[in-house]
């Protein structure tokens, strides 16, 4: 089976990169091959894409890149061609004539405020399972195994986000679906080189945050260590490979190479990098009115703004020169602490990996590189005059000037020393905590990851950081206050969704690109897991971890 999907997958990314250079006049036989082939929506529907986007036929950008088609692109442009000459034509008559809608996940679902939350998430695992993909005719890559979708707008899996979806599977004792998420995953790393943003065509340039090594230390504690790290090795390799690709191009300090940056005679460090620079598919016609409001080459902010997705963080000031301005958004000279703590875990993963292997030179080089990363986080991303971890901006050779949750990364993957604790829990209580948990950055600009903003997988981080260095108060303070905040919004509303304001607690959450989703998986999996924890705990047999 999985042979089957990876030729599927393969031929259909050939076809992305034949189709650039096809002419206008295609043959009835090669536009049925390119249907075949799922190309992305601005290949393959062209002129149409564009003036749907433009027109906002759909409010949000990523509805019409996620319809499913009624006929055969060839025939779904002729008839464009001459419908659209028509007096009176009507652009969405012909979308909804010529075009299914994407399905909403958890849209129908009943909740029922009268069972306990924990019911409740356990109830909406079913409602936001997808079964293995059968082949299609739209922009979902299809994947062989079983998977859980956050819910709402999002009917596809996400990288980062399924790792918290993991950890409520984990509480739920589902091994068996942990595995098929870890799966899929080692899947498309297998067929495309790199886990993409999400399973849709065109997420095809760029990842997210690289947590697929600690799926598998998930997937490691339920099973069998030795054998999982054997079994999933060569996809840890093809993933570090993706990351760390080009670094052998940089030559001199400040190089740059996609993901990678020469920091100095000695040292590499990451960056969030999109391989593309044009708008995104997805919200084409909020990146063309952003970038009309600036100077700036629109191919440089379009980088930007794609690098800023890969990082999760779209959008948030943390990105930005001027807090309150999208359009000053320079992603791509910045240096992420949490990128960079998280590939500290992939290096370090890969490291147990080659030992489980008993390949202990390859284990040794890879660890070292570990350690190297870790001295260097600490040197360009501990700021000491805050006490707190910062992004670094290569460029200037400086801090940015904005705290973010980022910093919590170092404590979650005990990167940070001892001495270090003091200074970054004593900015999480006086700045970052709320009454209802955690805000993301300082700063108040509409943006959806900056305040009043709190997100379930930044809490969870802080949460576990903290513990780790025996912060334990405070991290138990952070948790009582975002759990009693999702009690109450889904006491009254009978939903778990995407982010929560953590500032006003009449409120469900400020601005962002999109409307609030509901459905939701990280908040789910992050609920579910410290509520089984607070039962453990309960349980007089229960002696503290931490």
């Amino acid at each position: 089976m999985i042979k089957r999907y990876t030729f599927l997958i393969f031929v259909f990314f050939a076809a992305l990169w034949s189709c650039q250079q096809a002419t206008e006049q295609k043959t009835l036989e090669t536009t049925a091959i390119e249907d075949m082939q799922h190309l992305p929506p601005d290949d393959r529907y062209r002129q149409l894409f564009i003036d749907v986007q433009m027109a906002k036929v759909f409010p949000d950008g990523k509805t019409f890149v996620d319809c499913t088609p009624k006929f055969p692109t060839h025939q779904i442009l002729e008839n464009y061609e001459k419908a659209k000459i028509v007096e009176n034509f009507n652009l969405k008559n012909f979308v909804f004539d010529h075009f299914e809608l994407p399905k909403q996940y958890a849209s129908g679902f009943e909740a029922d405020t009268s069972r306990s939350a924990q019911e409740h998430i356990n109830a909406l695992w079913p409602i936001l399972t997808r079964q293995p993909d059968k082949e299609n005719v739209g922009t979902l890559i299809p994947l062989p195994y079983s998977y859980i979708v956050p819910g709402g707008r999002f009917g596809e899996i996400y990288y980062w986000d399924s790792y918290f979806t993991i950890l409520g599977l984990q509480s739920s004792k589902q091994v068996d679906m942990i595995e098929n998420m870890v799966n899929n995953f080692g899947f498309l790393i297998d067929s495309l080189g790199f886990i993409p943003n999400g399973n849709r065509t065109y997420f095809n340039s760029r990842s997210q945050p690289p947590f697929y090594a600690a799926m598998l230390q998930i997937l490691a504690e339920e099973k069998d260590k030795v054998s999982v790290y054997r079994k999933y090795l060569p996809f840890l390799e093809k993933e570090y490979a993706f990351w760390t690709f080009g670094e052998d191009q940089l030559k001199k300090v400040g190089d740059t190479f996609e993901h990678t940056v020469k920091i100095d005679e000695n040292t590499i460090l990451s960056r969030y990098w999109d391989r593309k620079n044009t708008p995104r598919q997805e919200m084409h016609h909020d990146d063309i009115m952003t970038a009309q409001k600036t100077n700036r080459p629109d191919d440089e902010l379009f980088r930007d703004i794609r690098a800023a997705c890969e990082s999760g963080w779209d959008f948030s000031s943390r990105w930005f020169r001027d807090p309150q301005d999208l359009s000053t958004i320079h992603t791509t000279e910045i240096i992420p602490v949490d990128l960079n703590a998280l590939l500290f875990n992939l290096e370090s993963t890969l490291a147990k990996a080659y030992a489980a292997s008993s390949n202990m030179k390859k284990a040794a080089a890879i660890q070292k590189r570990a350690n190297d990363r870790k001295a260097a986080i600490l040197k360009y991303c501990w700021n000491e005059e805050k006490g707190y971890f910062m992004d670094y901006d290569f460029v200037k050779g400086e801090h940015t000037p904005v705290a973010s949750l980022a910093g919590i990364y170092p404590l979650y993957f005990k990167i940070a020393t001892p001495k270090q604790i003091e200074g970054v829990a004593q900015m999480i209580e006086k700045e970052f905590l709320k009454p209802g948990g955690l805000i993301s950055t300082l700063n108040i600009t509409g943006q959806q990851w900056d305040a009043p903003n709190g997100w379930a997988p930044l809490q969870w981080l802080a949460i576990q950081g903290l513990r780790n260095y025996g912060q334990n108060d405070l991290a138990n303070t952070i948790k009582e206050r975002w759990v009693k905040l999702n009690k109450k919004v889904y006491k009254s509303t009978g939903k778990m969704v995407e982010k929560y304001n953590v500032m006003d607690l009449t409120l469900e959450a400020g601005g962002g690109e999109y409307p609030v989703q509901d459905g939701f998986g990280w908040t789910n999996g992050v609920l579910l897991k410290l509520l089984v924890e607070s039962e453990a705990q309960s349980d007089p047999r229960f002696k503290s971890n931490y």
